[in-house]
């Protein structure tokens, strides 16, 4: 039986990320994921890529954003639009049991799109340039207990479809290790 794992995008490929600047919280990410890669190979599990919402919206040389800024109908319907092929693959593997055992989702906690128990809040919006209290904007971003908007969509998606109790949706996060090495580790 092949076991299969659905994983935000950039946890195969950073690339897509926001350029970050605190190299000690990229250190640690990054430690973890490859963590994660090792043991998903070694264990035989077959990793499935989601679609990232920002880099398919806005592309490489994108801002940092916060998910009060995703949080609108435009982006919650790009999600929906990305994650529909997702929702029908996850259906197909379900519907053959006797061949695939699906271990569930993983975002990153943190990301305004795909945190799942954390995402990053803030009262962002309009032009940085000619702001007089731009230290007090930026300030006010902070990592909150709450979902990004990507992965919100997709547990309105699971719910929608009934799945929400069969499915784990977690996420990979520095600071709480094993809540993705536990999905992966059953």
């Amino acid at each position: 039986m092949k076991k299969i794992v659905f994983v935000s995008h950039c946890i195969l490929n950073i690339a897509s990320k926001v350029v970050l600047y605190n190299q000690e919280e990229i250190d640690a990410e990054e430690a973890l994921r490859k963590k994660f890669m090792r043991r998903a190979i070694d264990n035989d599990i077959q990793i499935i890529q989601l679609p990232c919402p920002e880099f398919t919206l806005y592309g490489a040389k994108r801002w940092g954003h916060v998910s009060d800024q995703f949080d609108n109908v435009f982006f919650r319907s790009h999600c929906r639009k990305i994650l529909s092929p997702v929702i029908d693959q996850l259906k197909e593997y379900l519907a053959n049991e006797d061949r695939f055992e699906v271990l569930g989702f993983i975002g990153v906690d943190g990301s305004p799109s795909c945190g799942v128990d954390y995402t990053c809040k803030g009262n962002w919006y309009g032009s940085f340039d000619c702001r007089t209290n731009l230290a007090e904007t930026l300030a006010d971003c902070h990592l909150v207990k709450s979902s990004g908007v990507f992965m919100a969509v997709l547990q309105d998606m699971l719910k929608e479809e009934g799945l929400d109790k069969q499915i784990t949706v977690t996420s990979l996060f520095a600071p709480e290790p094993d809540k993705c090495m536990g999905l992966i580790s059953k």
